[in-house]
């Protein structure tokens, strides 16, 4: 079995500044820690770096950092943190990434940016700006703001956008599980009527705080399937952010592929699509 893994975090604080490490988190998680945490019965695996909350100022050092470890780690493309509302700046930096080969996407974080950021005019400019490239965008927010990156895509049509992490929908925890919400649910299928929007598989064992079970989650990438469709998601381990609790917890890869990989095959969807084809296809990797 051939694996992508397009959601995968490497970083080093001793290197790199992060505002956002504290606790267990703060440590170094690279090459050599990511050499544990291989996947069972995978003949072939590649990886898609995504910015991992450096500061700004770093971004391009973080490229160049991933860079040197890419070959070690598996790691065949890179999706750069970039801040696409800031008119000249952001082309600059675009043009500044575009000399790092292995740069195919960028993800400016909007989690925790006011609601209307990714569709405000200056945000759009620099998405449009990423477009013209043939470059994607990665999605990160919360549940509540995917029905701004909608207004971005319509926005903004033909840029290639990623849904990371099911737009963080609220899971609930093992102990107490949530039923996917109706306003996700909406919001969901309404930003899968665009057609160049892909989702992720990703992230939803840390939206529950590293502790769930496969019934808690099998009714969040029911849904996944039944707005996008199996061509339209792919999955990513949002290593190791997705393996912690209270501290890291090994094994959390392997565990999040193993469910994902058999819900995929008890719903009748094509591992070499979720697993391969489709994010290599979506990130543009020949």
């Amino acid at each position: 079995m051939r694996v992508v893994d397009s959601h995968l975090h490497l970083w080093d604080p001793w290197t790199l500044e992060y505002d956002w490490l504290e606790g267990p988190m703060a440590a170094r998680f690279a090459e050599d820690e990511l050499f544990e945490e291989q996947l069972p019965g995978v003949t072939e695996e590649v990886s898609i770096f995504v910015q991992a909350g450096t500061v700004e100022r770093a971004f391009l050092d973080e490229v160049a950092w991933v860079e040197s470890v890419a070959d070690a780690a598996g790691v065949v493309a890179i999706t750069a943190g970039a801040r696409l509302d800031s008119g000249a700046a952001t082309a600059e930096h675009l043009e500044r990434l575009a000399a790092h080969e292995r740069v195919i996407g960028v993800r400016h974080l909007l989690q925790d940016e006011p609601h209307g950021t990714a569709s405000s005019p200056a945000f759009v400019d620099g998405a449009k700006l990423v477009a013209a490239r043939g470059w994607t965008f990665d999605a990160c927010v919360r549940a509540e703001g995917i029905s701004d990156v909608t207004a971005l895509a319509d926005a903004v049509p033909e840029l290639r956008v990623v849904l990371d992490h099911l737009g963080k929908p609220r899971v609930g925890t093992d102990a107490a599980p949530l039923r996917p919400s109706a306003e996700w649910l909406r919001d969901v299928h309404e930003l899968a009527a665009r057609p160049l929007v892909h989702a992720k598989l990703s992230g939803l064992p840390a939206e529950a705080g590293g502790c769930w079970t496969e019934a808690q989650l099998t009714p969040f990438l029911d849904a996944a399937l039944e707005a996008f469709g199996p061509e339209r998601l792919m999955w990513g381990s949002d290593w190791p952010v997705s393996s912690f609790d209270t501290a890291y917890q090994p094994g959390g890869r392997a565990r999040w592929f193993r469910f994902v990989a058999s819900w995929a095959q008890s719903r009748g969807v094509s591992s070499d699509g979720l697993f391969w084809s489709t994010p290599l296809a979506f990130y543009g990797i020949r």
